[in-house]
């Protein structure tokens, strides 16, 4: 049986050009790069040829990139540092409801040593409103952390305007960049803000390795203790083959973004049509809005949608029912229900995330075994029998 791999969102194969350009690094460089000698030397220029391939990624420069484990790591690095770093300006933070939870449960957190955070709202297609960011300020009012694009739903938030209004208001703007990067232009001066956290894995890197960009003369207080490594932002000896995959990660995204972009957004549209014109009561969640090309959330009513994972997955189809991160969750998805789904609607849906080697052949094949699982396990259910 042939299978076919729909959940890019919650990881990406490693790119062939990646693994070539880590391989060196994983077999012969085996220096420490803090290392003054030629071993490490020769690591070192590899962790900053791989800086400067992510600083071009993202239009700064490359002394603006900290290198960090992951989005989870560059996400608290952004929020733990700022909120410490500025704790005499004050202690409130705003974000949204429907963040990846290495946003939500830091700021969590933060209200448990005492800030105070804010949760925006969304609309029926995931979007916060710039208004209500501008309504939510304070004047103890430190840091707006809003994601750019939603790993369950795709859509893209309107991060320009809402860094304007950040800086209008002297406040500082983080975005958790790790559904976007690689994707959609990531631009972080024309996207007005001061951190931007990333994970290579998400975009045909290596797990395990990620960054945070930092705009140039901002604070960060440490959140991990020990060496200097990172210009003092990140202790711990550099994960150098990583730190390379990443690099090389970047460059292969920058190289072709407009043009997978719009392959990936042709196969999510003809997906979506032929799913709505074939099975009846269904809904893609998000359609409205501005979306990575990549991302499909769609809802089959009267079905549970981890039954039909499981269905799917028996017919050689890999997809996911939300975050990868909340798999096994008992609860339907904060986000599905921030964007006014019941609880049924929200368990009902599925995510569908394209990459590199999806085709027109696996959208077929998906579109056939969606049609064929969805009217099987509808016929067992009393309740759209009764629809």
């Amino acid at each position: 049986m042939q299978r076919h791999y729909f959940d890019h969102n919650a990881t990406t194969p490693v790119a062939p050009q990646v693994l070539e350009a880590m391989l060196p690094y994983l077999r012969d460089v085996h220096g420490n790069a803090s290392s003054i000698h030629g071993f490490g030397q020769e690591a070192r220029l590899g962790v900053d040829r791989a800086r400067r391939q992510t600083a071009a990624l993202l239009d700064c420069a490359a002394k603006d990139i900290v290198f960090t484990s992951g989005g989870t790591e560059a996400d608290n690095l952004a929020i733990f540092g700022t909120a410490r770093a500025v704790r005499g300006r004050g202690r409130h933070v705003i974000t949204t409801r429907i963040e990846h939870p290495a946003v939500l449960n830091a700021c969590e957190q933060l209200e448990r040593e005492g800030a105070a955070v804010t949760y925006l709202p969304v609309d029926a297609d995931g979007l916060v409103a710039p208004g209500d960011v501008r309504a939510a300020l304070r004047p103890d009012t430190i840091l707006i952390s809003v994601m750019h694009a939603n790993n369950e739903l795709g859509t893209i938030q309107p991060l320009a305007e809402i860094g304007r209004i950040a800086h209008e208001a002297g406040v500082l703007f983080h975005t958790d960049g790790v559904q976007s990067c690689g994707k959609i232009p990531t631009r972080v001066r024309e996207l007005g803000v001061d951190f931007f956290s990333l994970s290579a894995h998400k975009f045909y890197g290596p797990k395990g390795v990620g960054a945070l960009y930092v705009r140039r003369g901002l604070q960060l207080e440490n959140v991990q203790y020990g060496g200097r490594h990172e210009r003092g932002r990140r202790p711990g000896t550099e994960n150098v083959p990583g730190i390379v995959g990443l690099g090389a990660a970047a460059a292969l995204a920058a190289s072709n973004l407009e043009a997978e972009g719009a392959r990936l957004a042709a196969l999510r549209d003809r997906l979506e049509a032929e799913v709505s014109a074939r099975i009846d009561q269904c809904r893609v969640n998000g359609r409205g809005a501005p979306r990575v090309p990549n991302t499909s959330s769609i809802r089959f009513d009267h079905v549970e949608g981890e039954a039909l994972l499981i269905a799917l997955d028996l017919r050689g189809c890999a997809v996911s029912s939300g975050a990868a991160c909340s798999s096994g969750a008992v609860e339907p998805s904060h986000v599905l229900i921030a964007a006014g789904l019941d609880r049924n609607q929200a368990k009902s849906t599925l995510r569908f995330s394209l990459g590199r080697q999806t085709d027109d052949g696996q959208i077929d094949a998906l579109i056939a075994a969606l049609t064929e699982v969805t009217q099987r396990l509808r016929a067992l259910s009393p309740a759209y029998a009764e629809a």
